[in-house]
C-alpha cells in the first residue's frame, strides 16, 4: 500500500471514529473514555491541534475543540454532558495524569 492511500485510510478511520463519537453515541461522557481507554474527545481535539501546529497552521485548544465538536464546547458540555460522581472523578484525576500528564 501507497503511503498517499495509507493517509487516506487513517484519515477515514479518524472520521468515522469522530462520528461515531459526536453524532451515534454522543451520551457516552468523556470520563468514561478517559477513565476506560485512556482518551477522550478532548484527547483526539488536541492531537488534531498539534498535527495542526505540527505543520505549521496556527490553531489554539479551542479552536481545535470546535472543529472536533462541530460547535463550541462549552454548548456541547452543556447538551451533553452529565455531572460525575466522586469515584469517577478519583479515577479520571488518575487516567488523566497517567495517560495525558500535566498538560
Amino acid at each position: 500500500m501507497d503511503d498517499a492511500t495509507r493517509t487516506e485510510l487513517e484519515a477515514a478511520a479518524f472520521r468515522a471514529l469522530r462520528e461515531h463519537l459526536m453524532e451515534k453515541r454522543p451520551e457516552v461522557q468523556n470520563i468514561d473514555l478517559m477513565n476506560l481507554a485512556g482518551f477522550c474527545r478532548n484527547c483526539l481535539s488536541r492531537w488534531y491541534q498539534e498535527a495542526a501546529n505540527a505543520r505549521g497552521i496556527e490553531m489554539g485548544k479551542d479552536e481545535a475543540r470546535e472543529i472536533f465538536y462541530g460547535m463550541p464546547y462549552d454548548a456541547w458540555r452543556a447538551q451533553n454532558q452529565t455531572e460525575a460522581d466522586a469515584a469517577k472523578t478519583a479515577a479520571f484525576e488518575v487516567a488523566f495524569r497517567e495517560n495525558v500528564g500535566k498538560s
